[in-house]
């Protein structure tokens, strides 16, 4: 086990995969997660819901390609265009939640972005989704009192 999370989510394990492979091998798949590098910082989103701060992602939709997902997630959260980078696949132990009753594996699609800091005020303007995503910052400046997804925070190792 990598992380476990204050609702004792679980990150098992990261798999190291090709994308053409985890799409062939692996399911389901029930998430697509992107992180954002501006500088040598990460880019991170408050979670409206959760009330913690989280990297950007969501569900695919029926007949969408993980990558498909992934670019529809981006545009929405971030307001941008971009073409992200397959890191891999997370492989998590998920509790009950408001998505299933039970305790469940799944696995996540994982993607990278690198971007120069001037896309900050871009991204600040252009974001589509500010009910979920109520507010961005990059993870230096998050107060240490506010609560970071201690999975996400692993994530990000991975890029």
């Amino acid at each position: 086990m990598l992380a476990i999370d204050q609702s004792g989510n679980k990150l098992l394990e990261f798999v190291k995969i090709s994308e053409e492979d985890a799409a062939l091998q692996f399911s389901p798949i029930t998430v697509c997660l992107i992180v954002v590098k501006i500088g040598k910082d990460y880019l991170m989103g408050f979670n409206h819901w959760r009330k913690d701060w989280e990297i950007f992602g969501g569900c695919p939709e029926k007949g969408e390609t993980m990558r498909e997902a992934m670019i529809r997630e981006t545009k929405e959260e971030l307001g941008i265009d971009c073409i992200p980078e397959w890191l891999g696949l997370a492989h998590f132990e998920m509790q009950p939640d408001y998505f299933s009753n039970v305790v469940r594996e799944e696995y996540g699609a994982i993607f990278g972005v690198s971007l120069g800091e001037e896309y900050l005020e871009q991204i600040e303007k252009l974001r589509i989704d500010r009910e979920e995503v109520e507010k961005i910052a990059l993870l230096g400046e998050i107060s240490s009192d506010e609560e970071i997804r201690e999975l996400d925070r692993k994530l990000i190792d991975f890029y």
